[in-house]
């Protein structure tokens, strides 16, 4: 479309009019690619919010109040982002980090996640 655009200069005498031709055509472009990319952005996050959704409510001990987290007011999330900071202070106290990542219990979790999915019927 640009170099047809560029070889009709010549023939509108390089105008006013031909130059808005190109500019209106490309503002058009931009728009429509960045509704696409944000639209695509859009279904990405959701997404990516039900796959947390789901480990949310699968997990045993998890608060089943994070399922919805994103509907919570800014003074809420506020609050649960220093309720997790907490935490982090807490787990850098652990000098050992295989206390609590420790291929053994991942192995453990495995187990008993095999066995109660077999023993689920249908």
């Amino acid at each position: 479309m640009v170099i047809l655009w560029a070889l009709t200069g010549p023939l509108f005498h390089f105008s006013n009019s031909w130059q808005l031709v190109i500019n209106t055509g490309t503002t058009i472009i931009t728009f429509l690619m960045v509704f696409l990319i944000q639209r695509a952005q859009n279904k990405d996050a959701l997404a990516i919010h039900l796959k947390l959704n789901e480990l949310v409510a699968a997990v045993k001990g998890a608060s089943n109040r994070l399922i919805d987290v994103e509907s919570l007011s800014e003074a809420d999330l506020n609050q649960l982002r220093k309720y997790y900071a907490q935490l982090v202070q807490m787990a850098k106290h652990d000098l050992d980090l295989g206390s609590s990542h420790s291929v053994e219990e991942a192995e453990r979790r495995h187990h008993a996640k095999r066995a109660s999915e077999s023993a689920r019927p249908g």
